[in-house]
């Protein structure tokens, strides 16, 4: 098996992609309110600051702060997860695998963490997840998913209502290796 290390600094900014196990399935837009109510019940027991955040189909990209001396994000994403999977219905294929675990077939047993290392990090990643409706193919400008904190950023006057448009601009790696 292999071994994930992980970086836990107190109070540190970090970027995150938490992926569907079956990446065909439209769940996470599909009971965008139970998500939600998911991201509730672990902030009020955990508290931490969604910078960024955009929900697709099977996957999600968020930017998070966390307080102080706090470094456990671990356990803020298992609660997440959990209420979310123990409020759905169980219908989902689960392997022998996961059935000998007692877990549901519905997230990945993994996430994707990068700690973030400076402004211009923090902007190529929250960039990165406003703008990656637009990369998958499922709206044509950033404006126009609606499960995204881009909404939140015009709002504050941090973007323009028309930024994040068309892939042919040469955008769309933002915070992705060359």
């Amino acid at each position: 098996m292999s071994t994930y290390r992980r970086n836990f600094l107190p109070g540190a900014t970090y970027f995150f992609t938490v992926t569907l196990a079956d990446r065909s399935s439209p769940l996470l837009t599909a009971h965008i309110p139970l998500l939600r109510a998911a991201f509730r019940y672990t902030h009020a027991r955990h508290p931490f600051n969604i910078d960024a955040i955009v929900v697709l189909p099977e996957h999600l990209h968020t930017v998070w702060t966390l307080p102080g001396e706090d470094t456990d994000y671990s356990t803020r994403w298992r609660l997440i997860k959990g209420h979310f999977s123990r409020h759905l219905p169980a219908d989902e294929v689960i392997t022998p695998s996961r059935s000998g675990k007692a877990e549901r077939g519905i997230w990945q047993r993994r996430y994707w963490e990068h700690t973030i290392r400076d402004e211009g990090d923090y902007e190529r990643h929250v960039d990165y997840i406003h703008f990656n409706p637009v990369k998958h193919g499922l709206v044509a400008a950033a404006g126009d998913w609606e499960y995204s904190s881009f909404h939140r950023y015009v709002k504050q006057g941090l973007l323009p209502a028309d930024w994040g448009g068309r892939m042919d601009r040469g955008a769309g790696r933002f915070g992705e290796r060359e």
